[in-house]
């Protein structure tokens, strides 16, 4: 997935307001840019990273600058929580994640339960339909290891008993986790910081539901799908 440009490279001075981030470009200019991404930013917001940013000439915007990217110890960190789900589309419409490959229709956003939709719902005549839930993944601590979520997140926990409940249907369900990382090897769900969610997720395997994680090769211009990342902590078949 190409990245919007131009791409300018800057200095975090502040993020605040959630979706608010002021930097300082590297040519001198202090911006003040859109932050897409609701979540806590645990060590990809603190003042003195630099961050990218894309600029858009819409004149609709508010804010012409959106942040994209932040360098985080050792690589590119994606931040923009929009992204994965296009990534994903990317990924299953060049049947590039071998395990969701194979499907004839690929349909986003489907109503499957009475407060939630599905990301993405796959079908073919021959196989039964599959019900797939991505999630951003940004958060690390230490090591190589990619942690979600990085605050609490009972949305997301829902999700997991919806697609729980249609693998008890008879149909297929998958959690996809985006590690939006280029320095992490292994994901873990983060029980300190939500372990209601950590437990529905061992729950969810538990009941069918499969559980994925990839990694993405990140540059200011692109971001790709690349590379499965084993679950640390899937249970024992």
């Amino acid at each position: 997935m190409l990245l919007p440009q131009p791409m300018a490279r800057g200095v975090i001075v502040e993020r605040y307001k959630r979706f608010f981030v002021d930097l300082v470009l590297d040519d001198g200019r202090e911006i003040t840019a859109h932050v897409p991404n609701p979540g806590a930013m645990l060590g990809l917001k603190d003042p003195g990273l630099a961050g990218w940013v894309s600029w858009s000439g819409d004149p609709k915007r508010k804010l012409a600058w959106t942040l994209q990217l932040v360098e985080a110890d050792r690589g590119l960190v994606g931040v923009n929580t929009m992204n994965p789900n296009k990534l994903v589309a990317e990924a299953l419409a060049a049947d590039t994640i071998p395990e969701m490959a194979g499907y004839a229709v690929i349909r986003p956003e489907v109503k499957y339960s009475e407060a939630s939709r599905v990301d993405f719902l796959l079908t073919h005549p021959d196989r039964p339909s599959c019900w797939l839930e991505v999630k951003n993944c940004h958060f690390r601590r230490g090591g190589t290891l990619a942690e979600f979520p990085d605050c609490v997140a009972a949305r997301s926990a829902r999700h997991l008993k919806d697609l729980a409940a249609e693998v008890a249907k008879g149909g297929r369900a998958v959690q996809l986790f985006v590690i939006q990382r280029t320095d992490c090897d292994s994901f873990a769900a983060c029980a300190d910081l939500d372990p209601v969610y950590a437990k529905g997720l061992n729950d969810a395997a538990a009941a069918g539901v499969e559980v994925l994680c990839y990694g993405c090769d990140i540059s200011p211009t692109q971001i790709r799908i690349s590379r499965r990342i084993p679950w640390r902590d899937a249970p024992a078949v």
